[in-house]
């Protein structure tokens, strides 16, 4: 084990990138959402997701605020079944996921109230 504080040449990790329509937050070309031709953004909305694709170098942004089932439906769909950034789909799916999952209420769990033995 190496105990010293100095770097040894090994990578600490993955770097994160926070540019917009990155769909993984990684920096790399592939999910790159400024200089890609094609792009895949997910963000958080009201209520929903607002799914974001470019086309002729136009951005174009969708609000998909129907269930959660239908938006994953949609978002598939919108990528890999009209063959637009099929490599993808999986992340946007995840993060649409758990956009939906944080936007979802909070039910308090119930106190059940039990009947004493006397």
């Amino acid at each position: 084990a190496v105990v010293s504080t100095q770097s040894t040449g090994k990578s600490l990790g993955t770097t994160l990138s926070r540019e917009p329509n990155n769909i993984s937050g990684k920096n790399s070309f592939k999910a790159n959402g400024l200089v890609n031709k094609h792009v895949v953004g997910i963000k958080p909305a009201d209520k929903g997701v607002v799914l974001t694709t470019k086309s002729k170098g136009h951005l174009t942004s969708t609000t998909l605020s129907r269930g959660g089932r239908r938006t994953i439906k949609t978002i598939r769909a919108a990528t890999a079944g009209s063959h637009y950034r099929p490599d993808l789909t999986d992340s946007a799916i995840r993060k649409a996921s758990a956009i939906i999952r944080s936007q979802k209420n909070k039910s308090a769990a119930k106190r059940r109230s039990r009947k004493h033995k006397n």
